[in-house]
């Protein structure tokens, strides 16, 4: 079950191509990187990290958080809490008539809810006001409650936009999943998951009212993450334990119809990002964990891999293209699946 073992390599991974990745991966000081962790099938490969970090440091993510916010809900799905595709069943929007009671848990984490916010991923976005998307991690009491009460925009399911509202919905969902069935809910993650895959160095911050900020304030080294990664590698079992639903991980990798129909195939289910364009000359099969600041988990289907990289946000610039070009060379290093 961990990821770490003394086999010898098979013969079909060239590790030196490997070791030039990681070192290219991790980049020259300005990158700023601070862990880089390959895993293939389920191992790791290799790994590297800045003087002042080691596997048990806690890292920023970012909006890799929001992947694990859906996975949260994935646990609770299992755990027959919600169906994916029920109407969300947020207290604020149960009033006869209110329009979001159509919105299903699944559009949430497509980001396709509909539900309106100022964002800076939007094209018709405000500058001239502080964006609600950032509002949601500095000055909200009850960020679950701010995110609740936001009007509809379109129907769900029609529109993709990448706004903080969504993920703070599902992780209202996820408060609201874990007190339904009697769980304490600031131990329900590190129970629920956690625990199953090993992962024993997470953090999640919360706003003054405990509600965990899950649209990006988790701290996990980069070998948490990786297990993460891995998780869903092993289509949502680990050790013969099924902790994600069977179809989870399908939906988590599979293009939004609501991003489709704007042709845009970069964002998936779950709160992950996808790769249905074929960017960089990567797989269309490979999803991803991203957050700001080039924070990236990145899941290689087709060759069993997972690469992740943690870093500060102002190597981003640096650390982004370098990545890049370690990812092609792993490509090179290591054969896909089956061939």
């Amino acid at each position: 079950g961990d990821v770490l073992s003394d086999d010898p390599w098979p013969a079909e991974v060239d590790m030196d191509m490997v070791e030039q990745a990681l070192d290219v991966g991790f980049g020259p000081e300005e990158a700023r990187t601070l862990g880089l962790v390959v895993t293939y099938k389920g191992r790791i490969l290799g790994e590297r990290y800045d003087p002042g970090v080691d596997i048990h440091t806690p890292l920023e993510s970012w909006s890799m958080t929001k992947s694990l916010t859906g996975t949260l809900v994935g646990v609770l799905i299992q755990q027959g809490a919600y169906d994916l595709w029920d109407p969300a069943p947020i207290p604020e929007w149960q009033s006869p008539g209110d329009p979001r009671q159509e919105i299903r848990i699944g559009d949430i984490m497509r980001m396709s809810s509909g539900i309106r916010i100022n964002a800076p991923a939007d094209l018709d976005r405000d500058e001239s006001t502080y964006f609600d998307h950032l509002y949601l991690y500095t000055a909200t009491d009850d960020s679950y409650e701010y995110a609740a009460t936001r009007p509809q925009q379109w129907p769900p399911n029609t529109i993709g936009r990448y706004r903080n509202t969504d993920p703070v919905l599902a992780s209202y969902l996820v408060r609201l999943g874990a007190e339904g069935m009697g769980e304490d809910y600031h131990s329900f993650p590190q129970r629920a998951l956690f625990d199953k895959i090993g992962i024993r160095d997470g953090l999640i911050q919360t706003d003054p009212q405990g509600n965990f900020l899950g649209q990006g304030l988790a701290f996990m080294p980069a070998r948490d993450w990786a297990r993460l990664a891995n998780l869903y590698l092993q289509d949502g079992v680990w050790n013969g334990e099924r902790i994600l639903p069977e179809g989870y991980v399908e939906y988590a990798s599979t293009v939004a119809p609501a991003w489709e129909s704007d042709g845009r195939l970069v964002y998936g289910g779950a709160f992950f990002w996808v790769n249905g364009d074929g960017a960089g000359g990567l797989p269309t099969t490979m999803y991803s964990m991203r957050g700001a600041g080039g924070q990236s988990t990145i899941i290689f289907p087709s060759r069993d891999l997972a690469v992740v990289r943690l870093g500060k946000y102002t190597g981003a610039g640096v650390g982004g293209p370098a990545l890049n070009e370690a990812l092609a060379m792993l490509m090179e290093a290591i054969p896909p699946v089956g061939g």
